[in-house]
């Protein structure tokens, strides 16, 4: 048995379905080891494509997604959707094909030192060396990709340590830890600081969805009486129409949200990241008690300082910290909720063409099910999502806020229609970051996955506009032309739509998912909201 055909057997006992990517002269022997093997080889048109499915493959699922690509220019090509997932916190296992090790130790036509190049942006980086080592490698890159908290594993495999043989080598068990159990003595401290607390607020961060404690914090929310606001990567953490639910947090200007935080004295951060919302954006004066509960430890920051830290499983820690904490009264979901909700209403009958972001928002979300899929690329329309798009259940909205690059909506809703086949996915996306992988529409269509891609069209970089109104009163070099979106569909066998009045856009929504088909619908968006929206910020009086 080849190295090769040892690493397909190894990726098969991960339980791996998917393969992210494309072939090349240095990955052949992989390649041609996959042709027996019960895994689907997605063959993508950009390896930024496989690396975003993968990204999002891992987020949603909780097990590695894997992408694949040649050396040199192909593997450079996974770096951007690499960083994301490790920023991010989506499980990956990137591979490489490399030159041979005959060749490594000088200058070589496209060789790059890839586990160098890698380690930066991933939590483990190696070479396969001997092909004696290849499934304690690959072993260790599905364990360290997926153990808490998550992110990438990279594998950098030369061509002729792929050819030669493995002798009797097989694939290692799987095995994985279980989340510690939080220490008694942490979840009394906790209780007792959340207990005397006058005006506590819940911050819910991605780490509640990757462990799957949504239930658990919506139940603690409930029985302590105490709201929750959620960051943007945690978005239906709680039904947005649960009374508690005051919405996402994560503007870099004052939200309606951002009074809560300004009121409360205590807040319990669960399953957060600073790199979701940084804390200096939160906690200005660093005056507030912080009741860290996680998986791991706090990251040392002069804005997060601890009152109290709880480590281990998020669903027990938090069943624990009710058990004995003191319920409250509900001070906040009642007239800041009621300001929040009806700001998402505002808009539900505007007729005005383009259609301003709000409308696009309601209208989106009466069209589809609580359980369907949204994947939103980054721009402009990413802060009216994270803003505005009523998430009903986890995992439903799915924003990249850690690393936040563009391009990922098409790829992204590939993945997640081949993760939930059975849900309806439409990813949300500008017309800047579509085009960035809108070759991978003939990913879709050949491997039979239905999904809308929902352009907000405005033909410039319209988050960029954003802040240079902002900062200079003036925009700079952010206009471009788009192609015939409607044509450009058709010319891959899609279907295309064009929405021509604010009217039209429900229907024409209704009717994409009605095709069941790759379908794209250019939706001409009005973006003078995004500096009425500032300036409504700026002034914003607090309804509490």
């Amino acid at each position: 048995m080849k190295a090769a055909e040892l690493f397909v057997r190894c990726l098969e006992n991960e339980g791996v379905q998917y393969v992210f990517g494309i072939p090349g002269e240095e990955n052949i022997d992989v390649m041609d080891a996959l042709l027996g093997s019960s895994i689907h080889f997605i063959t993508t048109r950009h390896e930024q494509g496989a690396a975003f499915m993968a990204d999002v493959y891992g987020r949603l699922t909780g097990r590695a997604g894997v992408c694949f690509s040649t050396l040199g220019p192909g593997a450079t090509n996974l770096v951007t959707g690499v960083a994301d997932a490790n920023m991010d916190r989506a499980p990956v296992v990137a591979i490489a094909g490399q030159g041979a090790t005959t060749r490594l130790h000088k200058e070589s036509h496209q060789i790059l030192d890839l586990v160098n190049l890698f380690e930066p942006i991933s939590k483990y980086s190696t070479q396969l060396r001997e092909p004696e080592i290849v499934a304690e490698v690959v072993r260790k890159a599905f364990k360290v990709a997926e153990a808490e908290k998550p992110g990438c594993s990279f594998i950098d495999f030369p061509e002729n340590i792929a050819k030669m043989d493995a002798a009797d080598k097989q694939p290692l068990r799987v095995q994985s830890a279980m989340p510690p159990r939080p220490p008694q003595e942490k979840i009394q401290q906790a209780a007792h600081v959340i207990s005397q607390a006058r005006f506590p607020l819940i911050m819910a961060g991605n780490g509640v969805l990757r462990a799957g404690a949504s239930e658990a914090l919506v139940q603690f929310a409930e029985k302590l009486r105490i709201p929750v606001a959620n960051t943007f990567m945690a978005k239906g953490v709680i039904p947005f129409s649960h009374e508690l639910a005051l919405g996402a947090v994560g503007l870099q200007a004052d939200d309606y949200v951002s009074c809560g935080f300004d009121r409360a004295d205590v807040i319990i951060c669960v399953g957060y990241d600073i790199v979701e919302y940084h804390p200096h954006l939160w906690h200005r004066d660093r005056s507030r008690k912080i009741v860290h509960i996680d998986s791991l430890p706090a990251e040392v920051d002069e804005y997060y300082i601890l009152e109290v830290g709880v480590i281990g499983d998020l669903a027990e820690a938090l069943r624990g910290i009710q058990s004995v904490a003191e319920p409250h009264q509900d001070y906040l979901a009642s007239s800041l909720r009621d300001t929040i909700v009806e700001e998402s209403r505002a808009h539900a009958q505007d007729q005005g063409f383009p259609v301003k972001p709000q409308k696009i928002m309601w209208d989106l979300r009466q069209v589809l099910d609580p359980a369907d899929v949204v994947i939103s690329d980054v721009g402009a329309h990413k802060m009216w999502m994270a803003r505005m798009y009523q998430a009903e259940r986890p995992n439903t909205c799915i924003i990249s806020n850690g690393f936040a690059a563009m391009g990922i909506a098409l790829p992204g809703a590939i993945a997640a229609k081949l993760a939930q086949p059975e849900r309806v996915v439409v990813a949300v996306t500008g017309d800047a970051g579509f085009m960035m992988n809108s070759q991978e529409i003939e990913t879709a269509l050949r491997i039979g996955t239905p999904l809308v891609v929902l352009i907000w069209s405005d033909s410039k970089y319209g988050l960029i506009e954003w802040h240079q109104m902002k900062h200079f009163g003036r925009s700079s070099n952010i206009e471009f032309a788009n192609p015939d979106f409607v044509k450009y569909a058709e010319s891959f066998g899609a279907k295309g739509y064009r929405v021509n009045s604010v009217d039209e856009l429900v229907p024409t929504l209704e009717q994409a998912i009605a095709d069941d088909t790759v379908v794209i619908v250019d939706c001409p968006v009005d973006y003078t909201e995004n500096m009425k929206l500032t300036q409504k910020l700026g002034e914003l009086v607090c309804p509490i």
